[in-house]
């Protein structure tokens, strides 16, 4: 590893917190905007989810074009850091222009791709050994990032100034980027355009695997992270902005750390079934707790933020080492880009399901997820284990 490893990697994680409050800066002042822009459940979740839409298909493009492989990634990140906070500034202005909001909010989402993916790439190249933990920082930077608007949202007066100040932050982060941010010896020459690996990875049973087991993570993690809010005010929870804040960017921080360090010593596959395991078991006590004292109900929410999203670098450190090297951040955007676009969905679904059954009900089916990931990880299992046995037999 090079001496240079650590100090890249904390100038990417923060530029990662610095951009990604892009995420959920508007969703952070929802009950601001509903109360001036009178807007409806379905209006809210559109608005929330566009977002998602907007990075599945930013990151398709990029993987598709193979962008994360073929262009300098520092300038790739800052350029799309860029473009997500002017995107975010125009925001404030689009007055009761429900439509053009939800533009600009796709907008972020497809700038943001260009953000947390080529990050991946960035830090894969500097550590070539040691992914787990490092992706682990990163993944803390990212989770401190996308709950910093709550923190915003609970100190500051106005919804406006919440986009404005994560829109300057972004730009801080473009700027440290492209001035002092740097991929490493591991990254390869910019590669042919090879717009058919996606269908390589399709193919190939392992990484298919990882796929798999990251889309069931995704199925539960930003449906969680959108409607916590929600959610614990429906069960009485108070400081919801602080709550929220803590369980995604605090919980999340110590998941993405705690799983990486393991990652590295007992492997991805374990560590991620783990994760998987303890997130899914939340997911069905959350019916339970609902309406308990706050502390018992925080407690769970804390527990549950941690797990949601230890497992997420272990699926991109085992994708980084099952991929061709060649096409490191192809493989990492293509994986996100449909991650995010079924995050999309759950995120719609939800709520929509809570105004049905209510928030104690609804919780519970964000479980299929980690259920879904458990199986990916188990057949990944075996799968790795009749390779050994065949290594060792030939």
């Amino acid at each position: 590893m090079s001496s240079s490893a650590p100090r890249q990697l904390a100038l990417t994680s923060a530029a990662q917190i610095l951009a990604m409050g892009l995420w959920f800066s508007a969703s952070s002042v929802v009950p601001a905007l509903r109360a001036e822009w009178a807007l409806s459940t379905q209006g809210t979740v559109l608005l929330t989810a566009s977002v998602q839409v907007g990075f599945a298909a930013g990151a398709l493009v990029s993987a598709v074009a193979n962008l994360a492989d073929r262009l300098r990634p520092e300038r790739l990140l800052a350029a799309s850091a860029a473009a997500g906070a002017l995107l975010t500034l125009l925001f404030p202005l689009c007055g009761d222009q429900f439509w053009l909001a939800v533009l600009l909010r796709f907008g972020t989402g497809m700038a943001l791709a260009g953000v947390y993916p080529v990050g991946m790439k960035i830090v894969v190249s500097w550590f070539p050994n040691s992914r787990g933990l490092a992706l682990g920082v990163l993944l803390a930077a990212l989770a401190l990032g996308s709950a910093s608007p709550h923190l915003l949202a609970g100190s500051l007066p106005e919804w406006r100034t919440v986009l404005v100040v994560a829109a300057l932050l972004a730009l801080g982060a473009a700027a440290l980027a492209v001035l002092f941010v740097h991929v490493g010896p591991a990254a390869r020459r910019s590669p042919p355009w090879e717009p058919r690996y996606l269908l390589t990875m399709a193919r190939d049973r392992r990484q298919r695997l990882i796929a798999f087991g990251y889309f069931g993570h995704m199925w539960e993690l930003y449906a969680f992270w959108t409607w916590i809010p929600a959610y614990a005010a429906a069960a009485s929870q108070r400081s919801v902005s602080l709550l929220a804040f803590t369980v995604i960017g605090v919980g999340g921080a110590i998941g993405c750390l705690l799983g990486g360090a393991l990652s590295d010593r007992f492997g991805r596959i374990d560590v991620a079934l783990a994760a998987l395991a303890v997130s899914g078991t939340c997911c069905l006590i959350s019916a339970f707790v609902f309406g308990a004292h706050p502390a018992v109900l925080g407690t769970l929410l804390f527990v549950w933020g941690v797990a949601a999203i230890a497992d997420s670098g272990q699926f991109s450190a085992a994708l980084s080492e099952a991929a061709d090297a060649r096409y490191v951040g192809t493989a990492l955007t293509a994986q996100t880009a449909i991650g995010f676009l079924l995050s999309a969905l759950t995120i719609q679904g939800l709520p929509v399901l809570a105004d049905a059954v209510g928030w104690r009900a609804a919780a519970p089916a964000l479980a299929v997820g980690p259920l879904l990931g458990v199986i990916a990880m188990v057949r990944l299992r075996r799968t790795s284990l009749d390779q050994i046995s065949k290594s060792v037999i030939n």
